[in-house]
């Protein structure tokens, strides 16, 4: 089986595809919205929100923490999500610069 090769590309487009990949699904998506509108929440309670199984839930809320665009705080027995605010910043940051490039206006195109 080859690999990922991940090793040939930037840190920058490692990272740009990592934060793609966390996009791709609409599940990561509405569990982002959620949080902002509510600021917080169990995991229970996306459960609720969502549809989706807890196990489901809570597979996507750990490639969300592993990518550092949610936190977790445990409360009791509990896990209290919300946005890692410094780390959406800088996850935009790095994606407007990418997807502000645009071909100048005396670029022939193929």
């Amino acid at each position: 089986m080859g690999l990922a090769k991940t090793e040939m590309f930037t840190d920058q487009q490692n990272e740009i595809s990592l934060f793609a990949k966390v996009f791709g699904h609409p599940a990561r998506v509405a569990i982002l919205q959620h949080l902002f509108k509510i600021n917080s929440c169990f995991c229970g309670d996306l459960v609720n929100e969502i549809g989706l199984a807890q196990p489901t839930i809570s597979q996507h809320l750990k490639e969300l923490k592993h990518l550092g665009l949610i936190k977790g705080n445990v409360e009791g027995t509990s896990v209290c999500y919300c946005i890692h605010q410094e780390n959406w910043t800088a996850m935009k940051t790095v994606m407007i610069e990418f997807l502000n490039q645009d071909l100048t206006e005396n670029q022939d195109c193929c």
